[in-house]
């Protein structure tokens, strides 16, 4: 018979299991979306759909965080961020990670019920393939960190189908700006874990850059915000809206004064900081849609 203290004990190790403690990923994962929300919607989100997406994005990020550390549950024990992971350290089983993916997969499947959409439903099957094989990705692609983008975007698609039932090209664009982002926050995030992942034989975009790792940062972060100004010429969108990306760019400019003698602790500073640019990009467009219709 488990005791209330070794369930209050299990329950903490799948909370780090998921990064529930970690927040940072959940927000890289929903700023886009929310974008993708108020663009497709001209401002006015449908309010269901906007919580399906925000505990939706939860669960898949949770899910996400389980396959990672199955699929490196093996290099993990080697790296020293992550030794102390509860499946590196072997504090929860193989068994007991699969089984928290399924029910937090089952747990999204139905919270997407509400939306009745086989399109949608379709997108999401995507969604959760991509999510589910981004770990691997290291194994054999030079910048994992472009599926990565790809994969914590999908949720721009989705928002537009879920709303509008199509995909127009500017949700295409700014899941390409996605891409180019993660590749830059990520690419920060991995030049604090470069050393070990030589070692042990990942493949990461701080490792294929090289000596050019903050230039390819920097470049990935001015075609992010030209993407979205793309999108917001596209949408005739006013000021308010470009005054965003210029405080995003604002951000990115200080995340080079970070990034440029590499120091560990000052990268995974920069990475963490990402959530203000997601953050002013979003407020742009929250405010231009109260100002112009």
């Amino acid at each position: 018979m488990i005791t209330t203290q070794e369930l209050r004990e299990k329950l903490d190790l799948y909370e780090r299991l998921m990064r529930l403690d970690k927040p940072i990923g959940i927000l890289l994962l929903l700023w886009p979306t929310l974008w993708a929300l108020w663009l497709s919607a001209y401002g006015k989100p449908n309010w269901a759909v906007l919580w399906i997406f925000t505990l939706g994005t939860v669960l898949m990020r949770s899910a996400g965080c389980v396959i990672n550390d199955l699929a490196d549950r093996n290099f993990d024990p080697h790296v020293a961020r992550t030794k102390d992971r509860p499946l590196a350290c072997g504090r929860v089983s193989t068994r007991e990670a699969l089984l928290l993916f399924a029910a937090l997969v089952l747990c999204s499947f139905c919270l997407i019920l509400p939306l009745r959409s086989w399109a949608f439903f379709g997108w999401s099957a995507v969604a959760l393939f991509l999510a589910a094989s981004y770990p691997y990705t290291k194994r054999f692609l030079a910048i994992p960190q472009a599926y990565l983008g790809v994969a914590f975007g999908f949720g721009i698609p989705l928002a537009y189908v879920a709303q509008t039932g199509v995909i127009p090209p500017v949700a295409w664009c700014l899941l390409l700006a996605n891409v180019f982002w993660a590749i830059a926050y990520d690419t920060e995030y991995a030049m604090v874990d470069r050393a070990d992942d030589l070692k042990i034989g990942i493949k990461t975009s701080a490792i294929t850059f090289g000596v050019f790792d903050v230039a390819a940062v920097m470049l990935c972060y001015a075609a992010t915000l030209a993407l979205i100004a793309w999108v917001g010429f596209q949408m005739q969108r006013g000021l308010s809206f470009y005054a965003g990306l210029g405080v995003a760019a604002a951000i990115a400019v200080y995340h080079f004064t970070l990034i440029r003698q590499r120091e560990p602790a000052r990268c995974f500073k920069a990475f963490l900081h990402n959530n203000w640019i997601g953050a002013s990009i979003f407020a742009g467009i929250v405010v231009d849609f109260l100002l112009v219709q």
